[in-house]
């Protein structure tokens, strides 16, 4: 079995450095991690996980995933997870590199969970909710090849990153966006999550929510998830880094404090220290475990009831 690889020490140097000034260049930083962690992760474990490559939902390019199977045989059904890239609303694809993001969906195959790397279409051609009514679809193809994919559809999961997290965020909180039947899934995980849109002055993506959302800021409050949790929002573990995207952490809080006060405890929640916006998603499947141990615990204590 091939070994993991480990963050290497000038790459966490760079981290650290990059770190403490992120905010003066969210796009060139972000550029920057992707380059580093491409390298990296080239000599991540992929044994024996069979890969179903452009599966498409709807007629355009952007509506489109891949399938992740897990290499072990099991009989029994599995838990699935579909992750939703980031992009600030008006680029960004599911395939940020030849490595990211499938890392991510390696990494959950590796451990037994059926992945899927979902993409969607973009502002300004696709403006809210176009985004989440791509992400229902995947939800529903989910659930319609279940019993194909030998996935438990009571363990159905929704990842998003960023931008992604905004979108997996209003599909499953604003019961204005569930299908008949509801949401479907068995819980979210939010990974530096922009759920709430807004146009401060101190967010370098103002224009880009704008792009998305409209330039309407009177609306914005409405459309933000986290205006919509409640005591019936699906179980939701949330992480952001050190070192984020203007306010992004903010929001981050913002959302585990109001699921907290709406369902009466507090959420799984992880800041991950010497870590940046795009790193926290960039490292999985490396030799550092501890944001994916505490995801992979989450899936193994979620169920739909």
């Amino acid at each position: 079995m091939t070994e993991l690889p480990a963050i290497p020490a000038d790459l966490r140097a760079l981290m650290a450095e990059v770190g403490r000034r992120w905010a003066t260049d969210t796009k060139g930083h972000v550029r920057l991690m992707i380059e580093k962690f491409s390298e990296v992760l080239k000599s991540s474990p992929r044994e024996g996980i069979r890969v179903e490559a452009n599966i498409h939902y709807g007629p355009h390019e952007r509506q489109a995933f891949e399938v992740f199977h897990p290499a072990a045989a099991d009989p029994s059904p599995r838990p699935a997870l579909i992750f939703v890239h980031g992009g600030a609303f008006t680029e960004g694809s599911r395939h940020r590199s030849a490595e990211i993001y499938a890392n991510v969906l390696y990494y959950f195959a590796r451990h037994g969970v059926v992945g899927v790397n979902a993409g969607y279409r973009l502002a300004p051609e696709a403006r809210y909710p176009e985004a989440t009514r791509d992400i229902a679809a995947v939800v529903q193809w989910m659930h319609d090849n279940a019993a194909r994919l030998n996935v438990d559809p009571n363990r159905i999961f929704l990842m998003g990153h960023s931008a992604g997290g905004a979108h997996v965020g209003t599909y499953a909180y604003d019961k204005r966006h569930h299908p008949a039947g509801g949401h479907g899934l068995a819980g979210v995980l939010i990974i530096s999550g922009r759920v709430r849109a807004d146009a401060r002055a101190d967010n370098p993506n103002a224009k880009r929510v704008a792009e998305y959302y409209g330039p309407e800021s009177s609306i914005y409050d409405d459309v933000s998830p986290v205006s919509h949790v409640d005591e019936q929002s699906p179980p939701t573990f949330v992480a952001c880094s050190e070192f984020e995207n203007p306010l992004i952490d903010v929001y981050c809080f913002e959302l585990a404090y109001r699921l907290a006060v709406a369902k009466g405890h507090a959420p799984p929640l992880v800041w991950l220290k010497g870590h940046n916006h795009t790193s926290i998603i960039a490292h999985f499947n490396t030799a550092e475990d501890v944001l994916g141990r505490a995801c992979l615990a989450f899936l193994a204590e979620t169920r739909r009831s």
